[in-house]
């Protein structure tokens, strides 16, 4: 059965920082195209970033470049997303997703 994990989401202050985690099961990570995907209240979901199999290459929605790096850990079948400087409208359940499989997500709120 394919899993993925997320944690690491929070309150936090804009300017702020996270560091959110996916720990995926049930495929073999390294041969996959890792995806984050957000959803904000009452809005739909929101391609964030990918990364390749080998985490040579990433993209990033216009939104977060230069404050999110994705990156993976194919060992660990654990994929990550470094979220810095943070803003308000960053507030969204953020989902791990391979193909169209997502894991449950993981809240951030960003809030002074």
């Amino acid at each position: 059965e394919v899993q993925l994990v997320e944690s690491g989401g929070g309150v936090v202050q804009p300017g702020g920082s996270l560091r959110l985690s996916c720990v995926v099961s049930g495929f073999t990570m390294s041969n996959s195209v890792m995806t984050w995907v957000r959803q904000a209240p009452g809005k739909g979901l929101e391609w964030v970033s990918n990364i390749s199999l080998n985490g040579l290459n990433t993209r990033y929605a216009d939104s977060v470049k230069g404050r999110f790096t994705i990156s993976r850990d194919n060992a660990k079948n654990t994929l990550y997303l470094q979220m810095n400087n943070l803003k308000p409208e960053d507030t969204a359940v953020y989902y791990c997703q391979r193909g169209i499989i997502r894991g449950q997500g993981t809240q951030v709120t960003v809030s002074s």
